[in-house]
């Protein structure tokens, strides 16, 4: 059993940053690999980001593409999300997600997860 806890979301004025804060436990932290997600009201969740178990690789939705940064602390087991010159539409809650199975890889799929998170809001304002 992976438990995780994010951390960090608030308001922030378009333009402005926040770093989000995933703490997990419960399994060897370097085993998998983390993602996060986001859901907006009345949309679908959708893929934002994954880093390898190693932090060797990287991968980003469009969306994020040049704003975002994934990062991983394996000592202590923490992910995390640098996000930079927010707009509004990058409102939504976020949610960190660990890769299922022993394997080396960067899944973009909500499907490829097992566990995931509670959620924290991030709202940017205009």
């Amino acid at each position: 059993q992976v438990q995780l806890v994010e951390s960090g979301g608030g308001l922030v004025q378009a333009g402005g940053s926040l770093r989000l804060s995933c703490a997990a436990s419960g399994r060897t932290f370097s085993t998998y690999a983390m993602g996060w997600f986001r859901q907006a009201p009345g949309k679908e969740r959708e893929f934002v980001a994954v880093i390898s178990w190693g932090g060797s690789r990287t991968y980003y939705a469009d969306s994020a593409k040049g704003r975002f940064t994934i990062s991983r602390d394996n000592a202590e087991s923490t992910a995390y999300l640098q996000m930079n010159s927010l707009k509004p539409e990058d409102t939504a809650v976020y949610y960190c997600a660990t890769s299922r199975g022993n394997i080396d890889y960067t899944p973009l799929a909500a499907g490829a997860y097992d566990y995931w998170g509670q959620g924290t809001q991030v709202t940017v304002s205009s």
